[in-house]
């Protein structure tokens, strides 16, 4: 892992960037369902539904794995945004886990990265796209309704993420090619500013443009990834935006159904604790029965969600997940959950060795009852004779 460790006022000599063109990409996740039918979608909101695909192309050694999705690309639509009209791109992404991912890119061309600060949070003339997002998501849950398994009564709060794309090669006013490392320490608490949604670069300390700016990955000398918490700048060739833009949306379909496994755990632990406290009503089968199935739904969710998010394939791209990974927490959120699992599949072992333990105790007072029977009538006879 690249990490630059020059603090902010060490740069390099790099000349003025003539103009910023590209995209802002915002990555919107949601959790609908426990699962989704093995049934096929043809057509979505009119639209024909295909598989993803996206292929790595940097030339280092690699076996390439990626899971694909079924996707579905919405037409244009023409929006005022804060620079003018724009064109404004949309796709669907539907996957197993009774998930889905929506990205919206908006074109940008600006005179310097501080002015795509107003692209956080972003408003439109009519109203503010993660209220549109938030409709369409709703729109996509009504239509797939026959195709979820135990659906979420209501639309959850979102896992949002935003990626600032901007084309390379990064050229200066004089018309020559600026090295994306050099450029970036040369504007590294303006990206910062950008990451952290500061409207004011001079408000952040020091250290928070150090941190902000710490987890940077750079494969060619035009191109660079910077990841932080809520926001992401990529330096890239359009072409190549995929591979990574991918990677990221990932990453935060990964985070999003974390957190729902995580709710769905704690919902689960309250209730066996409470029905293990009043197992005598319930009956000890019934609550033994609802954790076995409950220890089988979160192994087999489990499963499905590493098999969307695992990936053996480009280098760079891996380290790139592994970046953004850690920025999520997404290996403390594991823990956290590996931990529930197990409190879990101890209440079930408990509960299981309580049911044997009274079995056991009713054997021996069957088998002391027999004896006790057989030596009655054992003395009952030698008395008749």
């Amino acid at each position: 892992m690249a990490i630059a460790r020059q603090p902010v006022e060490e740069v390099r000599s790099v000349r003025h960037t003539k103009r910023y063109v590209g995209k802002v990409v915002y990555m919107y996740a949601y959790d609908l369902a426990y699962e989704m039918a093995r049934q096929p979608i043809r057509e979505l909101l009119g639209q024909p539904v295909a598989q993803f695909s996206v292929d790595a192309s940097r030339r280092s050694p690699r076996h390439l794995f990626f899971y694909r999705p079924q996707m579905v690309r919405l037409p244009p639509m023409e929006r005022l945004g804060p620079n003018g009209r724009v064109l404004v791109e949309r796709a669907i992404k539907i996957l197993p886990v009774g998930a889905i991912s929506i990205t919206v890119s908006v074109p940008f061309e600006v005179d310097t990265i501080e002015d795509l600060v107003c692209y956080h949070d972003l408003e439109f003339n009519n109203g503010a796209l993660n209220q549109e997002v938030r409709q369409l998501a709703e729109e996509v849950r009504h239509e797939l309704d026959k195709y979820w398994v135990r659906p979420v009564p209501h639309l959850t709060d979102e896992e949002a993420y935003t990626v600032f794309c901007v084309n390379a090669p990064l050229i200066s006013e004089d018309g020559t090619a600026i090295t994306t490392e050099d450029w970036l320490l040369a504007h590294r608490r303006e990206v910062a500013s950008l990451l952290t949604q500061e409207d004011d670069i001079y408000h952040l300390s020091r250290q928070e443009a150090d941190e902000s700016t710490g987890r940077y990955l750079s494969y060619y000398e035009n191109d660079l990834t910077v990841v932080d918490w809520d926001a992401a700048l990529v330096i890239e060739e359009p072409q190549n935006f995929d591979e990574t833009l991918y990677v990221m949306e990932l990453a935060n379909l990964q985070l999003a159904e974390l957190e729902a496994y995580d709710r769905i755990l704690d919902d689960s632990l309250e209730r066996s604790y409470r029905d293990l406290s009043d197992r005598r009503r319930r009956g000890s089968k019934h609550v033994m029965r609802e954790l076995r199935e409950i220890r089988i739904d979160l192994a087999r969710f489990s499963d499905e969600l590493s098999n969307i998010t695992k990936f053996f394939g480009d280098w760079h791209l891996a380290r790139i997940y592994e970046n953004i990974s850690a920025r999520f927490h997404l290996a403390d959120w594991h823990r956290t959950i590996d931990e529930k699992l197990k409190t879990l599949d101890d209440l079930y072992q408990l509960l299981n060795q309580d049911m044997n333990t009274r079995w056991m105790l009713i054997l021996e007072v069957t088998i002391v009852l027999l004896f006790v029977i057989d030596l009655v009538m054992l003395f009952g006879g030698l008395r008749a004779h």
